[in-house]
């Protein structure tokens, strides 16, 4: 057992399994979390829009990116079949896949465009 000596020169133990155990319910917890949370995004429907980047050095390039994109999430979150209504949820789904799209890809001019139309929605 690990022993640490006080002032007055006693062995006395160390509380190291304690704080193993802490520390393991502690990255336990984190992971089980992360585990949860990969199994969530695991579970949305998604499609692969594949880009050049250098397609997007130019504003056209970068507006038509972004309309495959929303074409992307309106075909991933769809209206129920026999209805034009876009439902709430399903406005929402697509603005979540669009937003997540436009963070993985990281350019400023995607941002910028998504910002804008956003604003207009």
């Amino acid at each position: 057992m690990n022993q640490q000596t006080c002032k007055n020169g006693r062995a006395v133990p160390r509380p190291r399994t304690t704080l193993m155990m802490v520390l393991c319910g502690v990255i336990g917890a984190v992971s089980m979390g992360a585990a949860a949370a990969a199994a969530v995004d695991a579970d949305v429907p998604s499609v692969v829009v594949r880009y050049r980047p250098a397609s997007l050095t130019t504003d056209s390039g970068t507006r038509t990116l972004y309309r495959r994109l929303v074409d992307a999430a309106e075909a991933t979150c769809p209206t129920s079949p026999g209805t034009r209504f876009v439902s709430l949820a399903v406005r929402e789904c697509r603005d979540q896949a669009v937003a997540r799209a436009v963070r993985q890809i990281g350019n400023r001019g995607l941002a910028a465009l998504h910002a804008g139309s956003s604003k207009n929605s």
